[in-house]
């Protein structure tokens, strides 16, 4: 990856938070539990989600920069969604625990020399991965999860 591609993706991965609180000023709270008939998750699950992905990806991020080479963790995201009752966590805590875990880990790699970047780790899903690759995904998972809730809410809209 380009020096300068990786500056627009840190610029993305810090400006999530604030993207995603803009980008759920497009959806009334009163929809938020909503589920359209496939059973997606409601808005409300994808906030909690995000910030249990951004704890995965905390520490994804720390392994790959102090223990490169060791195996990341995969997880069952809606495993994780059932056994833990997101439809009744609370998402304001969730909203500010993404806040928070976003922001430690945007000072960490803003701050990280070249070298870091090439460093791997295995993935049991995706296979050996580097800090690049991790930082690929998680620069494009809030306006990916932005874009499932505008369907919730195009469903939303259309079930009235």
């Amino acid at each position: 990856m380009t020096t300068q591609t990786r500056s627009q993706k840190v610029a993305a991965f810090g400006s999530a938070y604030e993207t995603l609180i803009a980008g759920l000023e497009d959806f009334p709270k009163e929809m938020w539990d909503f589920r359209d008939e496939h059973g997606c998750w409601s808005i409300h699950e994808h906030l909690v989600h995000i910030a249990d992905s951004e704890a995965n990806s905390y520490i994804r991020c720390r392994r790959f920069i102090a223990e490169p080479g060791k195996p990341l963790m995969a997880y069952d995201e809606n495993g994780w969604a059932s056994a833990l009752g997101y439809a009744d966590r609370s998402v304001s805590e969730a909203l500010e625990l993404f806040r928070i875990l976003r922001q430690q880990t945007y000072d960490l790699i803003n701050a990280l020399p070249e070298s870091a970047w090439a460093n791997t780790c295995y993935h049991p899903e995706n296979g050996d991965m580097t800090l690049d690759d991790w930082l690929d995904v998680y620069a494009v998972h809030i306006p990916e999860h932005l874009q499932y809730m505008r369907e919730n809410h195009n469903a939303w809209l259309a079930s009235r």
